[in-house]
């Protein structure tokens, strides 16, 4: 099977829409459950403070209260986080195949992601798919989100790489164009990428 890495470079990973699928409907529905609210849409209260929640500039009280428009208890807070977790940990199988053939070259793989502290400690904490990165960064823990410039300068330099070493691999357009203006090679996920095929074009780059 041809490689698909090579060892100068590193593999950042994107988690949501990248590691993780979409939440699924009955996810969404369960929070409108809970909450009275219907979340989904990109206009919802659950997205329009969510940047910010992912940058740790707000409590899980403040964002979820913001959500709520209400105080909220520890009680609710913590159903909500549970059940936030819940709908941004299905795995895509098909991007897991492929960090298991990364592994397996002991390829250099890092993950960098938009998420808010407290959920980032329960992945740290217990799920399975961290074991493919030996280097994790989150937003939360850093007050810094993509697409802004020193969240991805702050990744380089600790892992002591030049950004055209590093490929980067996310969903959302806006932090792929912030990474290659800064020199990343680059692959937009989408549900049509064929991330192994991606990938293996940078061996001879």
């Amino acid at each position: 099977m041809t490689a698909l890495s090579r060892p100068d470079f590193w593999y950042l990973f994107d988690y949501g829409m990248v590691v993780s699928t979409a939440p699924e409907r009955a996810d969404w529905r369960a929070l409108e459950y809970v909450t009275g609210l219907d979340l989904e849409p990109v206009s919802s209260s659950y997205w329009a403070n969510r940047l910010a929640f992912d940058a740790g500039k707000l409590s899980p009280a403040d964002y979820w209260g913001g959500v709520l428009s209400r105080s909220v208890s520890a009680a609710e807070i913590e159903l909500l986080e549970t059940l936030d977790f819940a709908q941004w940990s299905h795995l895509n199988s098909h991007t897991l195949v492929v960090l298991e053939t990364l592994r397996s070259e002991n390829a250099r793989v890092a993950l960098l992601s938009n998420m808010p502290a407290q959920m980032s400690a329960r992945h740290v904490a217990g799920s399975s798919w961290t074991r493919f990165f030996p280097k994790l960064y989150f937003s939360g823990l850093l007050g810094q989100v993509k697409p802004d410039q020193q969240i991805f300068n702050h990744v380089v330099a600790d892992l002591g790489a030049r950004p055209g070493d590093v490929v980067f691999i996310d969903d959302n357009a806006a932090n792929i164009e912030a990474a290659r203006h800064l020199g990343f090679r680059t692959v937009l996920h989408t549900s049509a990428t064929d991330l192994r095929e991606e990938l293996s074009k940078f061996i001879s780059a």
